[in-house]
């Protein structure tokens, strides 16, 4: 299952993204963490000091290597250099699970906190005024594009602050995507405008309200978020802690908010995966790009790319174990 962490910068997505992932660990849950905001702060988080990240191959720095992988033999992608951030895996692409041995996760993924975790990579003085911190972003659309995740397997996924998470269609990868939102106008109104563009592409969203010292903060979330408030998380002195560089246990949490946490993996494991939608949406964000600006860098139609007898889901793993391995 792949789960989004959302909201409005400071709301403490990246906070309960590492909360969440630590929980899962700690019941022996499959997990991968992923921190694809601009601001890489969930190796911290986790568990790991300040020089974290220096242990870290970033995903953006590896993404020519983690092209020619996912690749694998499918014959509608002449080169690795013709994939995009957007390329749908097809017959004879490599696919990958939450927990396997493969080139990427070798290269990419250290363990920080008892978690498993990948990052996009910070960004750069050499990035400054030349480029776009999406083009970071694009190696995590693409991983997750040929994710093949079951029930009881989980993808968490620290994503960039506010509305931002739409410019590009990795906001659709998502079985569940979890909008954290302080008791405050501004972040608010970041759930109105993330709610409003996820409506039309069926997000399934639920609303973590952060930060909630008493029954009015309560009162106000469910008066602005209505039904979509799935639970909340109060002022917490074991966070406060954390924040300041002390991550203790996760058994040291206070009951209430790690009872929170368990109703986040409630939630997760009562949704669905709808493979059919997950491929509709890689294949139309991939005609967009393609149309967009996509077929002017590679000099040729990456519309092709697409294979239509092809699906992602579950059905996939009775092919040769060549093919998605």
């Amino acid at each position: 299952m792949k789960v989004a962490f959302v909201g409005k910068g400071g709301s403490g997505k990246t906070t309960l993204a590492a909360l969440f992932a630590r929980h899962l660990a700690g019941q022996e849950r499959p997990v991968l963490a992923i921190d694809a905001d601009i601001n890489q702060h969930l190796a911290v988080a986790l568990g790991g000091d300040a020089h974290a990240l220096a242990g870290l191959t970033p995903l953006g720095e590896h993404l020519p290597a983690i092209k020619e992988y996912l690749r694998g033999g499918n014959p509608r992608i002449g080169t690795a250099t013709q994939m995009v951030k957007t390329t749908p895996p097809g017959r004879g692409s490599r696919l990958v699970r939450v927990v396997e041995e493969n080139p990427v996760y070798a290269a990419c993924v250290r363990r920080l906190g008892g978690v498993r975790m990948a990052a996009t990579g910070e960004f750069s003085a050499e990035d400054l005024g030349v480029a776009c911190y999406h083009s970071k972003v694009g190696a995590v659309e693409l991983l997750l594009n040929h994710m093949l995740d079951g029930p009881g397997e989980y993808v968490v996924v620290d994503m960039t602050a506010g509305a931002d998470s739409f410019a590009s269609g990795l906001f659709t990868r998502f079985d569940r995507t979890f909008l954290v939102c302080e008791p405050t106008v501004r972040s608010v109104g970041v759930y109105r405008q993330y709610a409003g563009y996820a409506r039309d592409y069926g997000v399934a969203l639920s609303v973590v309200g952060n930060k909630i010292e008493d029954s009015d903060d309560v009162d106000f979330l469910r008066e602005h978020v209505g039904a979509d408030l799935l639970t909340w998380v109060s002022r917490s002195p074991y966070v406060r802690r954390a924040e300041r560089g002390t991550v203790a246990p996760l058994a040291d949490l206070e009951a209430a908010n790690r009872a929170v946490l368990a109703t986040l993996a409630e939630t997760v494991d009562g949704t669905a995966q709808d493979w059919a939608a997950f491929t509709r949406w890689a294949h139309e964000f991939h005609r967009r790009n393609a149309a967009a600006w996509a077929n002017d860098r590679a000099g040729t139609d990456l519309a092709a790319q697409i294979d239509p007898d092809f699906r992602m889901g579950t059905q996939v793993l009775s092919v040769p174990a060549a093919v998605t391995a």
